[in-house]
């Protein structure tokens, strides 16, 4: 019979080789379901993975969204990756990411028609800002009243889609749409604007904002006495009383900066690629966020590879849709299979597979 043995200490092998080993199997299992599916597994995968890359026909369009599709991804995963790592778990990253974006695209709205170069500044403070409002509530209920993080973020992100779909076809709803809803269009708004950096690139202001997000990360923990903690708190709690560790402080300082992060990501997507307040604004980046940072084993680096990877899979996913005729559920459920698999195989990091009766079971005989 098989048995796990516990390791003398965590395997620096199976903890690089898991990711990669979790996509592989995402494949094998994917394809299966395409197959079930009455879809050629083979041409399926090719699509998602391959072709958005290197076809002739897809490539040309589908790299420079590579960018488009991995800067949120990356922003709202750092974020994340903070509190994650101190058992801080932020699952509300999608309603961050929607609340971000309202107050942005509410400061832009409100300043219409201005040509004003602070603008687009104030969009950016009105993000981060609403971000970390709404993360503060669960971190407030949890400081002071002992809540459940994971219940009460992940319940304010369907009071988060509410306020978008009051917003869309409410307070936020263009007065030239012709009573349809969503709001103005921001890329028609040049002072709220976030287009490209460089043409055919996809690298607009929000990629600019993840890259430099990743690099404030990867100080944070790996050359700040605040990254010490954070690490400390959620490798050993109680040590980290007797270090000093503030555990309410670190509640709201990871909440706080995951939920600013977000709400960033939100802003710079309904400036740019979203063009305006909808009703479907959410794309359930934050949801894929969770995916990411795990995926990234919780470092920056790694969650830059794993947001890359990710967004193939969103684009490579739209084309299998488009070209296979595959439901968009198959997608979601394709992207669900990685986090499964990688939460799985996380077991080899701590525990070998042993086989034959495990030794107690041989004593007590």
């Amino acid at each position: 019979m098989l048995r796990l043995e516990k390791r003398p200490n965590p395997s620096k092998f199976w903890n690089y080789a898991t990711p990669v080993t979790a996509v592989l199997l995402t494949m094998v299992a994917g394809g299966i379901l395409f197959m079930l599916l009455g879809k050629n597994p083979f041409e399926a995968i090719k699509l998602i993975f391959w072709d958005p890359l290197f076809s002739e026909q897809f490539a040309s369009y589908s790299r420079p969204q590579l960018l488009v599709k991995a800067g949120p991804l990356i922003l709202i995963a750092v974020g994340l990756s903070i509190g994650f790592r101190a058992g801080i778990w932020n699952i509300g990253a999608e309603g961050q990411y929607i609340i971000g974006a309202l107050c942005a695209a509410g400061v832009a709205l409100a300043f219409y028609p201005s040509e004003s170069w602070l603008v687009f500044p104030l969009m950016i403070v009105a993000g981060a800002f609403g971000g970390w409002l709404w993360a503060m509530i669960p971190a407030i209920l949890k400081t002071r009243f002992n809540t459940n993080e994971i219940l009460v973020s992940l319940l304010l992100v369907y009071v988060a889609e509410k306020l978008l779909a009051a917003a869309a076809t409410g307070f936020m709803r263009n007065p030239d749409g012709a009573g349809f809803p969503g709001s103005r269009n921001l890329n028609q708004y040049p002072a709220a604007a976030n287009h490209e950096l460089f043409a055919n690139t996809g690298l607009h202001w929000g990629g600019v904002a993840a890259f430099i997000a990743v690099l404030f990360t990867y100080i944070l923990l790996q050359r700040h006495i605040l990254g010490y903690h954070v690490q400390l708190a959620g490798q050993a709690p109680r040590a980290a009383r007797f270090a000093g560790v503030a555990p309410a402080r670190l509640v709201v300082l990871c909440l706080g900066l995951s939920g600013a992060f977000a709400g960033l990501a939100g802003m710079f997507e309904v400036a740019g690629p979203a063009r305006q307040i909808t009703i479907d604004f959410n794309a359930g980046y934050g949801f894929t966020a969770i995916i990411v940072a795990f995926l990234g084993r919780l470092h920056p680096v790694g969650i830059v590879l794993a947001g890359l990877l990710l967004a193939l899979t969103y684009i490579g996913g739209e084309l299998a849709q488009f070209m296979l005729n595959l439901p968009a559920a198959a997608i979601q459920v394709f992207q669900g299979m990685l986090l499964f698999f990688l939460l799985a195989l996380d077991v080899l990091s701590n525990y070998r597979i042993r086989l034959g009766v495990s030794p107690r079971a041989s004593e007590a005989v």
